[in-house]
């Protein structure tokens, strides 16, 4: 989801990071208050320049992105591989609405008591893929809500079917229209029942559940559903809820005490939900219905806050804690060396058959990125957010030593903006494990600071730019199946409500609902049509 914006003072702040995945690559250039352009086919890997810009041109940097999007260098659409995706994403928690409808039982997340109507998709899916079919894309990233098909998150307490019937009718709809449902099971949202009567994914336990919740999916909609995501960024839902505690859940007061073990052990049992789904789907369904089973993270790219030795150990051990931690055990079997390290006896341990389990567990990657730190090596653990992890021993920062940013600073986003921290970390990815397939899974940027939301052509500059890089990662030999705007329609955010203004339908909250296309959804339609914006 939206977790990108940075307060003009150059502060990030620690509401924000808190929903933040951690990531990167120890090698990335840096250019001050810069963005390099990536190159289209015909250049080379390492020259990545094709537009530069320098110090004190932060105001209006989208504008010389925008001109090289209208140049022939940009790449048409039409040179992407065959069936690859270009589809937008929304996530059912912060668009669906209908809390109270068809059954659906309570979730465990404060924000679906304040804006119980959402944007109404729940009682306007027809309209909104109406919407996306003339948005041009070929596939539409959205999640299932557990407490909508499960109530109260066990098939003893009995399977909703108004709540089965209106994914039945989405899907089917979206397929009518050509449209790839790509289908996210977990997007940090699950009954309340669950948290209240076992502790949520603090109990081992809700490993049953979960695979019944998703074996029930995989029964009812694998026919037609051939992309599933087990699981939106569970780092995040570790960290958010129980490091830094924003969700109310811990039960320890780690946050004071700077030594957490209940996020370990939450990360834990949602790896191992991860893997008994997935061995489910691979041994029971994909031969059949020949789909494909993946997992999204948050990614960013981590710079080194300055040659200093210390401060490059900051960086890797930031891409362990943050980004090893899951993956790892998903191509190794098990957590990064250096977490057992840092963490010891806290770091749950995984049976040998679990690694079994785990290793291989995963057809793709979803890579949500948005922009990118510097991360300095800080050993007094009291002076750590816990959006950064307290046994890391890193804090990530917006300025180097220097004083310089990764990217240009967007006014209009309140974000930085660097797509070369996407192409770096695809790299990343590439060589770490071996070539995966990987979906550009979210990407995106509010607008916080627009007189008018609908002219938003900062974001069609950012877009763009995302695209470009995503492109010359395939140019480089990456198998990188799909790119998906975030967001689809304005979405509430856990933190700031409807103010960030995500979408590429705006949503007219004084005139029934209404959606309306911004500059950026009518440039993203005209680059989808075959005969691209060239």
């Amino acid at each position: 989801m939206e977790k990108m914006e940075i307060l003009s003072s150059l502060r990030i702040t620690k509401t924000v990071l808190a929903i933040l995945s951690l990531v990167l690559l120890s090698n990335i250039r840096v250019q001050a208050q810069g963005i390099l352009l990536l190159p289209s086919e015909k250049q080379s890997q390492r020259d990545l320049s094709t537009s530069k810009i320098g110090e004190g041109a932060t105001t209006n940097a989208h504008d010389s992105i925008l001109k090289f999007v209208n140049s022939s260098s940009f790449p048409n659409r039409e040179t992407f591989p065959r069936g690859f995706f270009f589809g937008a994403g929304t996530s059912a928690p912060q668009i669906e609405g209908g809390s109270h409808e068809g059954g659906r039982g309570l979730v465990v997340y404060s924000g679906d008591n304040k804006y119980v109507t959402k944007i109404e998709h729940y009682q306007r899916y027809k309209e909104d893929v109406q919407r996306l079919k003339h948005l041009g894309v070929n596939s539409y990233r959205f999640s299932i809500s557990w407490n909508r098909v499960i109530p109260d998150g066990t098939l003893k307490g009995g399977v909703n079917k108004e709540g089965i019937e209106f994914y039945n009718n989405l899907i089917n709809e979206l397929l009518n229209n050509d449209i790839e449902p790509f289908v996210t099971i977990l997007h940090f949202d699950y009954p309340l029942a669950l948290q209240q009567n076992i502790g949520g994914f603090l109990n081992r336990s809700i490993v049953k559940h979960f695979k019944d919740y998703s074996e029930l999916l995989f029964k009812t909609y694998g026919d037609r559903v051939k992309y599933w995501t087990t699981m939106n960024e569970p780092e995040l839902q570790a960290m958010y809820n129980y490091m830094d505690n924003l969700g109310h859940l811990s039960t320890e007061d780690c946050a004071t005490t700077k030594v957490c073990t209940e996020v370990y052990t939450v990360l834990h049992n949602l790896l191992i939900s991860h893997a008994t789904i997935s061995k489910l789907y691979k041994s029971k369904f994909q031969t059949v219905q020949e789909g494909e089973i993946g997992i999204a993270i948050s990614a960013k790219s981590f710079v080194p806050y300055s040659s200093k030795p210390q401060d490059v150990d900051a960086a890797q051990r930031l891409i362990e804690f943050q980004f090893g931690w899951v993956l790892e055990p998903l191509f190794k079997g098990d957590y990064p060396k250096i977490m057992r390290k840092l963490v010891g006896k806290r770091l749950p341990e995984f049976t040998k058959n679990e690694k079994e389990m785990l290793k291989g567990s995963t057809d793709f990657i979803g890579i949500n990125y948005y922009f990118s730190l510097f991360v300095r090596h800080e050993p007094n653990r009291t002076k750590i957010p816990a959006s950064d992890n307290f046994d890391a021993l890193a804090v990530t920062e917006v300025l180097n030593v220097e004083g310089n940013t990764l990217g240009y600073y967007d006014q209009y986003g309140c974000s930085y903006v660097y797509p070369e921290g996407l192409y770096n970390f695809l790299l990343y990815i590439n060589k770490k494990y071996k070539n995966p397939r990987i979906y550009i899974t979210e990407n995106g940027i509010p607008s916080f600071n627009i007189p008018n939301p609908l002219k938003d052509e900062h974001r069609t500059a950012y877009i763009a730019a995302h695209i470009n890089a995503t492109k010359a990662a395939i140019n480089d030999g990456l198998n990188v199946g799909g790119y998906f705007a975030w967001a689809a329609f304005d979405t509430y955010d856990f933190d700031d409500g409807y103010s960030k203004h995500m979408g590429l339908y705006h949503i007219n909250f004084d005139d029934s609902l209404k959606r309306i296309p911004t500059k950026t959804a009518k440039w993203y339609k005209k680059y989808l049509t075959l005969d691209s914006v060239h």
